[in-house]
């Protein structure tokens, strides 16, 4: 088997991505007719969890891993069943094409067949994505904050934060740096009890320290906001050591795809708290 060699990559790449995406019509949700279900609260759901609130994430690749499995081979609906039954809260459906084998149709399809908050997961840097989100059945959508910072999106965030809430979609606002998590928790004056996601992954050169939320939340109070703590966690330690830090729910994708027992996995992190 060949070694899979890391594509050159900066977060320009991922948002040149989703304008190629656009531009190739992925994007183009007129067929589905699923934007009038009644929203679920990821919120709502996090604050009730009685367990540690896991928000499972279905992705089939991504620029640090290459491919994780194989989404022409996978049963997208038992994969997603599976991930609810097991404990999830919340399912994140990557949807970006390229680098992540993603598309609209996966979270359609996986909305007809859960009930539980469905985050569109994608680099959102057009108005026209989030209106997808809300066609195939999106209850949340994520904006990445440094690229509002570098003027990578049509508009600024405060703006897409209006038009999500319009669409009536919860917003995560996803920060990586000190400065980023200070800026998100002054702006949040505005906008009480923010959904705001600590990357523990760098995405200017993907790599991942498990500390980073800890470190953020240690020097900012979150005061009320809901921060979910996403990337490189795998085991109940870690769920325990980002939870007494204060991270309110998690976000798991890679090591969850790739454990030969999905729904094992999920459960013992699910009960780790």
């Amino acid at each position: 088997m060949s070694k899979f060699v890391r594509p050159e990559f900066s977060l320009k790449t991922l948002t040149d991505n989703s304008y190629k995406s656009i531009e190739e019509g992925a994007y183009d949700a007129e067929t589905y007719n699923l934007h009038m279900h009644d929203p679920i609260s990821l919120k709502k759901r996090i604050v009730t969890c009685i367990h540690a609130p896991l928000i499972t994430e279905i992705k089939f690749a991504s620029p640090s891993k290459g491919r994780i499995i194989d989404n022409n081979k996978i049963d997208v609906i038992g994969l997603a069943s599976t991930l609810v039954t097991s404990g999830s809260i919340g399912l994140s459906v990557v949807t970006q094409p390229y680098l992540f084998y993603g598309s609209i149709k996966y979270l359609a399809m996986i909305r007809k067949a859960v009930n539980v908050p469905l985050l569109m997961k994608d680099v959102i840097v057009s108005e026209m994505q989030m209106d997808a989100a809300k066609r195939v059945g999106s209850d949340c959508v994520l904006l990445i904050k440094s690229v509002f910072d570098q003027d990578l999106a049509e508009g600024s965030m405060e703006k897409f934060v209006e038009y999500a809430s319009k669409k009536a979609l919860q917003v995560i606002i996803e920060v990586h740096s000190e400065r980023e998590f200070e800026e998100v928790l002054n702006f949040s004056e505005s906008y009480r009890n923010n959904l705001i996601g600590i990357n523990n992954r760098n995405l200017n050169d993907l790599k991942i320290d498990i500390h980073t939320t800890e470190r953020l939340l240690r020097k900012h109070d979150k005061t009320k906001n809901i921060v979910i703590s996403e990337s490189g966690i795998t085991t109940a330690k870690e769920i325990q050591f980002l939870k007494k830090a204060g991270a309110d729910a998690f976000l798991i994708g890679t090591s969850i795809m790739e454990s030969d027992d999905i729904a094992s996995q999920v459960r013992r992190l699910y009960l780790s708290l």
